[in-house]
């Protein structure tokens, strides 16, 4: 069983269905999936810090909530929304290395874009797409000092560019896990677990030709027609 938490954002409710429903119909292990919702959150009290205008998810600081509602115990996957997983996810538990307190891709992403998505601006920053697909070791020693107050209190480059863990206890994930589309090629991996539309994806309409714009399309018109 893997816990898995996507994070969410109400202003693309549909990337999240589809996010959910591509990594559940492909795996071959028993997932229990959960949004991270800014509003649920707030209710429980584990997230009080104002909206950051500089944020181009709801999700950009609660993400980092994931071992705490994991209850600091076993292996708990966080990723973005904007995600979609082509092929089994069950592999990932190959590279759960108890010596580490995380494990992600290691990506050097310089987009040349100034904006992505839905108009929000392209921030460049070192580390930059790390956090958007971590998996963490739970009831690791550091990832215990990952606290509500720490995510409230922290500065965002803190958290993302991972100045509260060791660089020794960062695994390393090989870019099939989070193929950032239109920065890696097929050259770079030929047929990725999880695509991630990071700079926009075919919810919007100015996206839909994106590489692996078809499959995602394809996951939304199931998901349609069982909603009918």
């Amino acid at each position: 069983m893997l816990k898995v938490f996507i994070g969410y954002d109400s202003r693309e409710d549909i990337a999240y269905q589809v996010c959910r429903e591509s990594l559940a119909r492909n795996s071959s292990i028993w997932l229990d999936i959960k949004p991270i919702k800014i509003q649920d959150m707030r209710e429980r009290d584990l997230y009080w810090r104002e909206n950051d205008p500089l944020s181009s998810t709801e999700f950009s600081f609660t993400r980092f909530l994931t071992p705490y509602l994991a209850g600091y115990d076993g292996w708990a996957l966080f990723c973005d929304c904007d995600f979609l997983f082509r092929r089994d996810i069950a592999g990932l538990l190959g590279y759960a290395d108890r010596t580490k307190a995380c494990v992600l891709v290691k990506h050097d992403y310089r987009p040349a874009e100034t904006v992505k998505m839905d108009n929000k601006p392209q921030h460049l920053y070192y580390r930059k797409n790390w956090s958007s697909f971590m998996l963490f070791n739970c009831g690791h020693e550091a990832i215990r000092e990952l606290t509500p107050d720490v995510v409230n209190e922290s500065t965002g480059m803190y958290l993302h560019q991972f100045e509260w863990l060791d660089d020794y206890l960062i695994g390393e994930l090989p870019i099939t896990y989070n193929y950032l589309e239109g920065w890696y090629t097929k050259h770079d991996e030929p047929n990725p677990v999880a695509v991630h539309f990071t700079r926009g994806g075919p919810w919007f309409d100015h996206w839909k030709n994106v590489e692996y714009a078809n499959e995602w399309l394809k996951v939304k018109e199931d998901l349609m027609i069982k909603g009918q």
